[in-house]
């Protein structure tokens, strides 16, 4: 299970239930549940790097149905200074990096981790930006991200769907989300007042450490975030916060109320970061694909409530995993089909 307690809760108020058509079947899913367990050749190496170079264990081998570029061509080169990654683990499809990002919008200084897919390094890329998938954890993330864990493995099947002609390969960036494991008192993504400006370095800072440091789709047509639980509420507020930024949001099995009793005394400013209220404002031109899980009715009539209160320009589907419950290992049966989804409402590669 997800390193969490309860923070699936929240208390929403519901209109009717939009019902949508939208399934995530549609996004012709390879597998579902199933690892699609894509090996990347090659023997990692030396453990750190600079981030404007070549990790070890990167696939020098592109997917022979892979497209180098897309018509519009629109590319960001680094603009430095180049970050030291050291390396946090190996997978089959290369190695998950890490470093520390000291935000200077925020102040703040956390942990983030990077997974380069073997696309990046193929020297057939040199010229190449890729698009950027953000990804938050669940629970109370003081230190760790999930996505980072083999036991949801993101980057393995990204490859082997890269591979399959069937989604992006995407640069994929994993902060932490807090530093105290008091999950009552969580710092909900957002900058609360007298707390460290966790939304501020998530939506400003990391973005820039990205551009800064790796090659990129220019504009917001290639970013994407997506989470699980209060990962879910993560990414969907930030979508919601900063269209200008993030083009589509895949909250899986979120709460969408903030709900941290550091909040205590500043209720103007919680709601400024309540997603209950933002999806309702009609003024993001974002797409989300919203999910719940179809053991658990309290989290589907709650998630459903909220996805009804969406107003244009924002585009939410909702999507209900069939006997799917709160735990890693449901989460972990989405991946597939929600790359698939993300592929298709994100810009690919690009190249000038």
């Amino acid at each position: 299970m997800l390193r969490q307690s309860s923070r699936s809760r929240a208390v929403l108020t519901g209109a009717a239930v939009l019902a949508l058509a939208a399934s995530l079947a549609a996004c012709g899913s390879s597998g579902g549940g199933k690892e699609n367990g894509a090996k990347a050749a090659g023997t990692p190496g030396a453990s750190g790097t600079a981030a404007g170079g070549t990790p070890a264990g990167a696939a020098t081998a592109a997917p022979a149905n892979a497209e180098p570029a897309v018509a519009s061509g629109k590319v960001l080169m680094p603009t430095g200074p180049n970050a030291t990654l050291t390396k946090a683990r190996d997978t089959a499809a290369g190695p998950i990096m890490v470093t520390t990002v000291t935000g200077a919008k925020s102040g703040v200084s956390g942990k983030v981790w990077v997974w380069l897919p073997p696309e990046y390094n193929d020297p057939k890329y040199a010229k190449t930006g890729f698009p950027v998938l953000t990804l938050f954890a669940g629970g109370q993330s003081n230190g760790y991200n999930t996505w980072t864990d083999n036991q949801l493995p993101i980057q393995e099947d990204n490859e082997a769907l890269v591979k399959a002609g069937k989604a992006h390969p995407f640069i994929m960036i994993m902060p932490v989300q807090n530093f105290n494991s008091d999950e009552h008192n969580a710092l909900d993504c957002s900058d609360i007042p007298g707390q460290p400006k966790m939304g501020t370095w998530m939506a400003q800072d990391i973005p820039d450490f990205v551009r800064a440091n790796f090659r990129t789709v220019k504009g917001r047509d290639g970013w994407g975030v997506m989470g699980a639980s209060t990962g879910g509420f993560c990414s969907a507020k930030l979508a919601l916060q900063h269209p200008d930024v993030y083009k589509a949001a895949v909250p899986i099995d979120g709460y969408y109320v903030p709900d941290s009793g550091l909040w205590k005394g500043h209720e103007a400013e919680r709601q400024a970061n309540n997603p209950d209220v933002l999806v309702a404002q009609g003024k993001a031109d974002v797409k989300m694909l919203v999910t719940a899980g179809g053991a658990n009715p309290y989290e589907t009539k709650l998630v459903k409530a909220w996805v009804a209160k969406a107003a244009p320009p924002a585009s939410l589907e909702y999507y209900e995993q069939p006997g799917g419950k709160h735990l890693t290992s449901d989460f972990k049966k989405m991946i597939p089909d929600t790359l698939q989804w993300l592929t298709k409402n994100l810009a690919g590669p690009a190249a000038d």
